[in-house]
């Protein structure tokens, strides 16, 4: 294989890839290989551009036994932690001896194996909590409180609780697990964003009088059509809503508007902002907001029925439909919420 074509295949290749040639020198680096190991190092000895031992052994290797050499090394990139898998592999031809190395970033891999842990870990403290309850209560009731009536009455209504957030859990988990499957499959549907909202609210008015809050509707004229799944945006506001009236303080407002061009979606957009009196969000907080699990007061949100799935179901939902969520809020100002989509 001549120099000509080893580098235009090198220059082609998607992945950072570096030639070294028998004497052990660089011939050949493509954008990628520079970028990470920087301008000037061709002509010089694979050792000193390398520097990474997992990386020397390889190309080292290769060299020795003519044979593909593979392995992982861990180097640091704009402040955080990059693993890189690196084959070396011996070229021949046309006077072109050597080795090319090709290095690949496995960062991402790495990191959805981590979030797939925590979110195992995350999902089973969740059930053990009250599955520990409920087998403490049903040995109670089977012992001690066998034929004590009132405590007996006690417990179940405690148990009765607990079985209902499992539930609930349980049914979040296959709600965020149905839109992660449907969210590259953009939603047919024609949905009037004014009668679907005035729905939303209907259906929460138990929780919203049970909370002594109140829900004010703006803007919501007939209209706004957006193309949706009616079930789901159905979904989004109940659970925005929902969080507003108990956690956002005794009024929450409900405005709706289109403008002609948001540069968010590059397009007309009907934005719906659900906005609370509440004690607001410390700022610390609103970047891992949408995140699975994630609570800004544990204890608060599981006594209030939470799962700490909703705003990961909501940002998924509104991603589907080509949408945004933004959080607006500031400690003792309240919080908006607000979620803009497409307009047909």
């Amino acid at each position: 294989m001549g120099q000509d074509l080893l580098a235009s295949l090198l220059s082609a290749a998607p992945l950072p890839a570096v030639h070294v040639q028998r004497d052990e020198r660089v011939a050949f680096v493509n954008d990628g290989a520079m970028r990470l190991f920087g301008q000037g190092i061709i002509g010089r000895h694979y050792i000193t551009v390398f520097r990474q031992p997992n990386l020397l052994d390889c190309v080292e290797a290769a060299l020795r036994d003519r044979q593909v050499s593979s392995g992982q090394f861990l180097t640091s990139d704009a402040g955080r932690e990059v693993t890189y898998r690196v084959v070396a592999a011996p070229v021949e031809g046309a006077g072109q001896q050597g080795v090319v190395v090709y290095l690949e970033d496995m960062t991402h891999m790495q990191d959805a194996v981590q979030m797939r842990r925590d979110f195992i870990a995350n999902v089973s403290h969740e059930l053990k909590t009250p599955l520990t309850a409920l087998t403490g209560f049903i040995e109670t009731l089977r012992g001690p409180a066998r034929e004590d009536a009132a405590a007996r009455e006690r417990f179940l209504e405690i148990m009765d609780h607990e079985a209902r957030r499992m539930n609930r859990l349980v049914q979040d988990l296959l709600s965020l697990s149905r839109v992660e499957s449907e969210e590259r499959m953009r939603p047919t549907d024609t949905v009037d964003l004014g009668a679907l909202i005035e729905r939303t609210v209907l259906s929460l008015q138990p929780l919203i009088d049970g909370a002594g809050s109140r829900v004010e509707i703006a803007g919501a004229a007939p209209g706004f059509e957006v193309t949706g799944d009616a079930d789901q945006l159905l979904q989004v506001f109940s659970n925005l809503i929902e969080n507003a009236v108990k956690y956002g303080g005794d009024l929450v407002t409900i405005t709706v508007s289109a403008r002609d061009y948001d540069g968010s979606i590059r397009g007309p957009a009907a934005r719906i902002d659900v906005t609370d009196n509440g004690e607001g969000i410390d700022e610390l907080h609103l970047p891992r907001l949408m995140e699975r699990f994630y609570r800004i007061d544990g204890h608060r949100s599981r006594e209030m029925g939470g799962t700490g799935l909703g705003l990961a179901i909501v940002k998924h939902i509104v991603n589907r439909h080509r949408g945004r969520v933004r959080v607006e809020s500031e400690k003792g100002r309240g919080s908006v919420f607000s979620v803009v989509l497409p307009l047909i």
